[in-house]
């Protein structure tokens, strides 16, 4: 709790006479990581998890494990390899705005990919009609339609100039298309008369576009932001510039380089602290090349 990390660190700054404290963490980010980065006295230097679970393995064979013991091993690795540590340094205030909103935003759209999968999957069941007439079952017209037609029954008995006028509502104006599409709806076949697997399917398909239409405007609202946010940063131009880049992609490689882009000394340094690169090992005459897997996922993501 906040109190209890509050009374450590004034007991630790007494007991130092407020000098620097270093501290050793095994994470990255996190709850304790954002708390103790308030403290200017303390310096932060994470831990690979990976790097003390092996350190713990050489030294305990039993392989024993407790948080004092731990502990210890932490203190170690601070002492005597702290040249193998990077202490923690934040980025500015605004870099770290828009790092934290863009990787928000990709778990929302994450999440919105998952949901709008298990709506497929229910689909499929009872109206698999619905995945052939859209290629993309997560948009605002696909939900508004399931919300107000949920079954194929109830989609057949709605006028063409009805369904006409819904279409194009919801931006979409093709004339051909909207035909299409109610000629499709016309000579639709039910998938199955079982009402109580179509009550049941019908009752989550009725939450899960209630789910996927407020995450759509969560997306879009922390888009908004994100565009903000990335406008006024002094080096957005730099990666507006880059071709291709994009709306969604220029803020991204802005918060993946960060403000302090002199911590990277070459190109091969992005390449291999991003996870982009392969890991080569070598013994003997044996040589393998292989993907890297202890990297910090979401910039590997946006190279």
């Amino acid at each position: 709790m906040p109190e209890a990390v509050e009374a450590w660190v004034a007991q630790m700054s007494q007991r130092f006479a407020g000098r620097p404290i270093a501290v050793a963490v095994e994470q990255i980010r996190g709850a304790l990581v954002f708390m103790l980065s308030k403290y200017e006295q303390l310096h932060i230097f994470p831990v690979p998890p990976a790097m003390t679970a092996n350190l713990r393995k050489a030294f305990y064979s039993s392989g024993a494990k407790n948080d004092p013991s731990d502990a210890d091993l932490l203190l170690d690795l601070l002492q005597m390899h702290r040249e193998k540590l990077r202490r923690l340094s934040p980025d500015t205030e605004a870099t770290r705005r828009i790092q934290n909103l863009v990787e928000e935003r990709r778990k929302l759209v994450d999440e919105k990919t998952a949901q709008s999968n298990r709506l497929e999957a229910h689909l499929k069941i009872y109206f698999p009609q619905i995945p052939c007439w859209f290629e993309d079952i997560g948009t605002p017209l696909v939900c508004a339609l399931l919300e107000r037609w949920p079954t194929l029954e109830a989609l057949q008995k709605a006028e063409p100039d009805t369904l006409r006028k819904f279409f194009r509502k919801h931006h979409s104006r093709k004339e051909e298309l909207i035909k299409s599409r109610i000629k499709a709806i016309g000579e639709a076949k039910p998938a199955l008369k079982d009402r109580a697997v179509v009550e049941a399917k019908v009752a989550v398909v009725k939450v899960l576009v209630q789910l996927i239409q407020v995450l759509h405007e969560g997306i879009e609202g922390l888009g908004r932001q994100i565009q903000e946010a990335a406008e006024a940063h002094p080096d957005f131009f730099i990666f507006d510039s880059l071709p291709g880049a994009g709306a969604v992609m220029a803020p991204r490689l802005l918060a993946a380089f960060g403000s302090q882009r002199e911590r990277y000394q070459n190109a091969a340094e992005v390449q291999t602290s991003s996870g982009i690169a392969p890991v080569s090992e070598n013994s003997g005459k044996s040589s393998w090349v292989h993907f890297r897997f202890a990297c910090p996922k979401f910039l590997r993501q946006s190279f």
